[in-house]
């Protein structure tokens, strides 16, 4: 069977080498040192200022909200994992949706204006497939308008934007550290953030409020990675360039052999170094796609429709139409995409495709 990924893993001796350190000391949560030594490798890797690592992607995103005080509505894309929706609601917020650019697949910047209320406070804008929003306009209408911005970049490691990490951007950024991400802890995630009093109550509210044993900064939950997860990352990043090369090779490989004549890809945004998360393509149809997929399936080709449904459709949401959500929403498959996949199954999944496609 061919899955739409495949988790990278180091070898089990390089992992046991280097979570010895905490089986040796016995300390295996609460900040130990392994999670203390990956926040400072993934700082140095990245070219971020701060950074905390945390036990998964989502807590970050309404770890953020309710540090930022956010209340009332908050803009965001219905073009997304449904955790961006599901943590503004959580966190007793409404979401707004503004529809998406049809290349970009991102929050379309020139709509967001015209979605703002009184009672906005916030933009939550999301990285899709790695692939940056259009942080200047973004931050441009945060600032005329005094909102806060927070930037779910869940697919964005590694992603480079003029020149510096897209997690330099907004208020706060996410990112997941999920098994399915090209650089993972099994599970985990991070919240990245510039301003030093925004990290603090950051840090605070991931360790339940905590300022000392005893004392307390202010409300908090438990977000804290352990150090099980942080030895896999700390055992991935020297990795990084021969996972990021060898997803490059598979990406180059579909676009030159694929029948683009009816089928369309993301378009990556200028000035950007972008990491090759994912691999979707758009169809001229939902029917198409039905057919090309339960082809690929009859081949034990396991693809998978991401995103989908548009998070506005969702039915605890209730939000209104995104015509260009929807239909991308119902068009669009990512293909599988991993290190060690190999040349003649990636042949297969084309020539199925381009055959299905006539």
């Amino acid at each position: 069977m061919i899955n739409v990924t495949k988790t990278f893993l180091p070898s089990q001796e390089e992992y046991q080498a280097i979570l010895k350190t905490a089986w040796d000391s016995g300390w295996i949560t609460n900040r130990g040192v392994l999670v203390l030594e990956l926040e400072k490798k993934i700082k140095n890797y990245l070219g971020v200022a701060h950074l905390i690592a945390t036990t998964n992607g989502t807590l970050p995103l309404q770890i953020a909200i309710k540090a930022l005080k956010l209340k009332g509505e908050i803009i965001t894309t219905p073009f997304s994992y449904v955790a961006s929706t599901a943590s503004i609601i959580w966190e007793n917020c409404n979401p707004v949706f503004v529809d998406i650019h049809p290349e970009y697949l991102t929050i379309d910047e020139t709509k967001i204006e015209s979605a703002i209320t009184p009672k906005t406070t916030a933009i939550l804008a999301t990285h899709v497939f790695g692939n940056p929003c259009h942080v200047e306009a973004i931050e441009a209408l945060a600032k005329k308008h005094q909102l806060k911005v927070i930037y779910d970049g869940a697919h964005a490691f590694g992603v480079t934007y003029n020149g510096q990490s897209i997690f330099n951007y907004g208020n706060v950024s996410t990112c997941s550290f999920h098994s399915t991400k090209l650089f993972h802890t099994a599970e985990g995630g991070a919240m990245f953030c510039n301003d030093e009093a925004v990290f603090n109550k950051l840090f605070f509210a991931h360790n339940f409020g905590h300022d000392g044993p005893l004392d307390f900064f202010g409300l908090g939950i438990n977000a804290k990675m352990s150090e099980m997860q942080a030895a896999m990352g700390l055992a991935m990043l020297p990795y990084m360039d021969t996972i990021l090369n060898e997803r490059k090779k598979v990406i180059d490989f579909y676009n030159t052999h694929l029948d683009f004549s009816k089928l369309q890809s993301i378009k990556i945004r200028e000035n950007t170094r972008w990491n090759y998360s994912y691999y979707p393509l758009i169809f001229q149809s939902e029917e198409k796609l039905l057919q090309i997929e339960k082809v690929l399936n009859d081949y034990q080709i396991i693809p998978r429709r991401y995103f989908h449904p548009s998070l506005n459709t969702i039915k605890y949401v209730k939000g209104k139409k995104m015509p260009i959500s929807e239909s991308i929403a119902s068009r669009i498959l990512c293909l599988p995409l991993f290190v060690g996949l190999h040349q003649t199954d990636l042949e297969k999944i084309i020539a199925i495709i381009n055959k299905e496609l006539c």
